[in-house]
């Protein structure tokens, strides 16, 4: 906590004195008759400064030695640029007290901006964990849709085969050529063993 303390106060103190390398150095700072109380009560007799470079001269060193702006209503507020916020203080600059409630909130702010930037990186995560799991869902919705759409192979169909020889002792119409054909094809066998007898075997003399 005393580093990010220390690293806020070198902030404004940066900020303050650029006011002041802005001018030339040979300005007189002192320049007024009676020390203002305020920033706007220095404003004002700055305004009255002689010329544009004291004048600029002028304001940059009322900035630097008022932190706190009136209100309205009375009372003063100081305004934090390192978080963007405005707190009520009793006087033209923050008492001690006032300061170290100044820093503490800042700290607190730092660590809600750490805590808002881990949940935005959370839910970031989340969101892309959750589109590609969308992505493969469809993904997956697309291939199975591929797939229904491939046509399936139909069997061809069966060819009836044509009746075989006739078996035995089955019935046919007599003088067909179904019929005669066993009672030619017997004969035309007889005729050959008789005209080319087996080998090794001497043909009849008649």
């Amino acid at each position: 906590m005393s580093e990010v303390i220390a690293s806020r106060r070198a902030a404004l103190l940066v900020a303050a004195a650029g006011f002041f390398l802005l001018t030339p150095s040979h300005v007189q700072a002192q320049w007024w008759k009676r020390a203002p109380v305020d920033f706007e009560e220095c404003a004002d007799a700055a305004e009255k400064a002689a010329t544009k470079t004291e004048k600029t001269s002028a304001l940059a060193d009322c900035n630097a030695k008022f932190a706190g702006r009136r209100k309205p209503g009375g009372g003063y507020s100081y305004y934090d640029f390192l978080q963007d916020r405005s707190f009520d203080i009793a006087g033209p600059n923050p008492t001690p007290d006032e300061q170290k409630k100044i820093d503490e909130s800042y700290t607190a702010y730092l660590a809600n901006q750490r805590r808002s930037q881990e949940a935005a990186q959370a839910a970031a995560r989340q969101q892309r964990e959750q589109q590609e799991k969308q992505a493969q869902q469809i993904q997956q919705v697309a291939l199975r849709t591929e797939v229904e759409r491939v046509p399936v192979p139909v069997e061809r169909p069966k060819v009836q085969q044509t009746a075989g020889p006739r078996a035995k002792g089955a019935a046919c119409a007599k003088g067909s050529f179904s019929c005669e054909w066993p009672r030619l094809s017997e004969g035309l066998n007889d005729l050959k063993k008789l005209f080319n007898p087996t080998p090794g075997k001497p043909a009849r003399k008649g």
